[in-house]
């Protein structure tokens, strides 16, 4: 078993993984954003400029620690929460309007002949395939944006402890 981090260690940790997550999202989303908007598709571009927002968000929070406040972790912690909710919202409406017209097109004449043979019509299982898929992106968003505003929570002392020694801001 590992010692827990020092707060100065911790700090470092947060404000790196908080950085590249918070970029990582700026940037992807707001390439989606950018994608869906040429392809005039409002709103796709909406949700990517919704979850380019989160991106910010963290990156907010990010400058706040760098800065020395405290307060920079609830921004991270909120980043998390805002797309949780975010994603979340769209895949609710996704699963409520299931629209499977543009899938019928990428099944072979074979996939057909194999999902006919399995007892489905092909639009059951479009639908079924549909619904899993955006149940899926559900269910690791909770995962995934849950631990992390977690682990924000959970860095919040040592992080403190860090921002109050001389010189650590």
């Amino acid at each position: 078993m590992q010692p827990p981090l020092l707060p100065a260690e911790a700090l470092r940790r947060t404000v790196r993984l908080a950085r590249l997550d918070g970029t990582t999202m700026l940037g992807i989303a707001g390439v989606f954003a950018l994608a869906s908007a040429a392809a005039k598709d409002v709103p796709g571009a909406v949700v990517g400029l919704l979850v380019a927002g989160a991106g910010a968000i963290e990156l907010h929070g990010t400058t706040l620690l760098r800065g020395g406040a405290v307060r920079g972790v609830n921004w991270l912690v909120a980043s998390q929460l805002y797309l949780m909710i975010v994603v979340l919202t769209y895949v609710g409406t996704r699963l409520a309007h299931v629209d499977i017209t543009p899938l019928r097109a990428l099944l072979t004449d074979d996939q057909r002949t194999v999902v006919q043979q399995a007892g489905l019509t092909v639009d059951v299982f479009l639908a079924t395939v549909y619904r899993v898929a955006y149940e899926i992106v559900g269910a690791a968003t909770v995962l995934y944006q849950g631990g992390m505003a977690l682990h924000y929570l959970r860095r919040r002392a040592p992080i403190a402890a860090a921002l109050a020694e001389p010189g650590e801001a």
